[in-house]
């Protein structure tokens, strides 16, 4: 009775799909060469989202320098307006305004455009590392049965044919802040005239 036990226990292990896969060289070498993968994509997300905190702490930054500089130029400007020759000469002030604030607007767009690029990025991973989980499950489930050529094939149609269907947008949120801070700057030029010439 005890043997009938024992060896039908061994046979359920020998059936085990993990099992299966240690016995056979070429599923033991793909799951391990996925599970190296997984880590992989896993240590490539941790990248990109410390890039993209970076990255908003960079931003957020150049939103207060923005602000920080007009507030400060606006206020020099207020207690020189006492001389009254300084309206003739109004368009200098109004002049550096307008370039440093262009050179801010394009310091905010260019790092909302590369935090917006690796935003795709850890999307993308993301459903690397999704598939290659789902691959791994599976051939962990099936064992032997799995089948080498049809389900890798799979595996590669799926990332090559994986392409965002999400139509893309006229304006992005981008594009808004891009025209605040410009609008933004049109408004202290106006100011700095005002300042100088009332």
């Amino acid at each position: 009775m005890s043997d009938t036990k024992s060896s039908s226990l061994m046979e359920a292990k020998a059936v085990h799909p993990l099992h299966q896969i240690a016995g056979n060289p070429t599923h033991k070498l793909l799951l391990k060469q996925w599970l190296k993968e997984e880590e992989l994509i896993l240590n490539r997300l941790s990248l990109k989202e410390t890039q993209i905190d970076s990255t908003r702490k960079e931003i957020t930054h150049l939103y207060c320098l923005f602000f920080l500089f007009h507030s400060t130029a606006l206020l020099l400007l207020f207690s020189a307006s006492a001389s009254p020759h300084l309206c003739r000469r109004s368009w200098l002030p109004s002049l550096c305004s307008l370039l440093f604030s262009l050179g801010f607007i394009w310091a905010i767009r260019y790092k909302t455009d590369a935090e917006s690029h690796l935003e795709k990025m850890l999307t993308r991973e993301k459903e690397d590392s999704a598939l290659l989980a789902k691959c791994v499950e599976e051939l962990k489930r099936k064992g032997a049965e799995f089948d080498l050529l049809t389900e890798v094939d799979a595996l590669r149609r799926a990332k090559s044919l994986r392409i965002e269907s999400k139509p893309v947008p006229k304006w992005s949120a981008r594009d808004f802040v891009t025209l605040f801070f410009f609008a933004v700057s049109c408004c202290v030029v106006v100011l700095n005239r005002l300042i100088l010439c009332t």
